[in-house]
C-alpha cells in the first residue's frame, strides 16, 4: 500500500511540474532540466536542449 502510495504521489507532482514546464515553454522560457525527485539521477536523457531527469527520491521536483 505504501509503495502505491508514493507511486500515485510521484504521479501527481510530475502532473504539476509538467505544467510548470508547459506554461514555461509557451512564454518563450529556456528549460534547461525538467526532474522529478532529488538526489542521484536514476536515469535522464537530453531533448530539446532540455535535460529530462528521474532521480532517487520522487517526492518533488526541479
Amino acid at each position: 500500500m505504501f509503495i502505491i502510495a508514493v507511486l500515485m504521489l510521484a504521479f501527481l507532482i510530475f502532473v504539476h511540474e509538467l505544467g510548470h514546464f508547459i506554461i514555461a515553454r509557451i512564454c518563450g522560457v529556456k528549460v534547461e532540466v525538467f526532474s522529478i525527485g532529488f538526489g542521484k539521477k536514476l536515469c535522464f536523457f537530453k531533448l530539446f536542449g532540455t535535460q529530462f531527469a528521474l532521480s532517487l527520491i520522487p517526492l518533488g521536483a526541479m
